[in-house]
């Protein structure tokens, strides 16, 4: 894998984060706060409703047509990133973060491949491959914000313990299932607390690239594609030939398109030089 995800003559400029140790602060005690909060609510089962999803049909012998081949996004996007990130040599990334954006763009193949399984045939042992590259996706992107924003260290050194723990919130989830006592808590932290958490990052830092409203725009397309998730069956009523569930995946999709953008159009900002 390339190292040239930046220039090397920016690379100095752009390698010395300041750290603001206070915001650190802040960032754990929300954390500690949000995991004390989870251990007094009450274990989370997975509701059995949750896989009867609105658009049924069954098209050229394949079932839950349109929630399986509206991941295709995923996976031509997610294609098309990992190239990136192997080869090509782009102005709005770094290169101390190259693996995060290659684990990023390889979790969204897998969860075309994963998603894709799981409408299928909808069910709790199908979800638990569908739920399982999301984590890579969500922890690879907060490394991203933290490496590109608090601190490219922390950001690096954070990957895989990140991955980690997203990928022990499913087996976990998954395991208590078997065991009749299903459990989300841990994935929903997993999903949620770094979606409440990117915006006090991003308020709160220099970021190391102008032109950010990539990372903007990835928010409020996530929570857009949630919101459709929601709405699931009223979409469908109003639209009838796509569900609010196909709508959550074209949408979705495009949150790895905006980083695709981001990371070939945004412009570096030196930090020793205070820009």
């Amino acid at each position: 894998m390339t190292d040239a995800l930046i220039q090397p003559d920016r690379d100095t400029a752009l390698k010395k984060p300041r750290v603001n140790s206070t915001l650190v602060q802040i960032l754990l005690g929300i954390l500690i706060l949000a995991a004390i909060a989870a251990l007094l609510v009450p274990p989370i089962p997975q509701d059995p409703g949750y896989h009867d999803f609105a658009d049924q049909r069954k098209i050229l012998a394949v079932p839950n047509f349109w929630n399986v081949i509206t991941n295709l996004p995923f996976f031509v996007a997610g294609i098309f990133g990992l190239m990136l990130s192997i080869i090509g040599t782009t102005k709005g990334g770094l290169a101390e973060l190259r693996i995060a954006y290659f684990m990023f763009f390889f979790g969204t193949v897998l969860v075309a491949l994963g998603s894709g399984y799981y409408h299928l045939d909808p069910t709790n042992e199908s979800l638990f491959w569908d739920r399982l590259p999301m984590t890579i996706v969500f922890m690879a992107f907060f490394s991203i914000i933290i490496g590109e924003n608090l601190s490219v260290v922390l950001g690096t050194r954070l990957l895989w313990p990140l991955i980690v723990i997203g990928l022990v919130s499913v087996i976990y989830w998954d395991h208590t299932e078997t065991l009749g006592r299903g459990d989300l808590r841990p994935y929903a932290l997993v999903q949620f607390l770094p979606v409440l958490l990117i915006p006090l990052i991003l308020v709160s830092c220099k970021p190391a690239f102008r032109n950010n409203w990539h990372i903007w725009a990835i928010l409020v397309t996530y929570l857009i594609a949630k919101i459709a998730e929601t709405l699931d069956n009223q979409i469908y009523q109003l639209l009838d030939e796509l569900s609010g569930h196909s709508i959550k995946h074209l949408v979705g999709s495009a949150v790895s398109v905006f980083l695709i953008v981001a990371l070939l159009r945004r412009e570096p900002v030196s930090r020793e030089n205070g820009d």
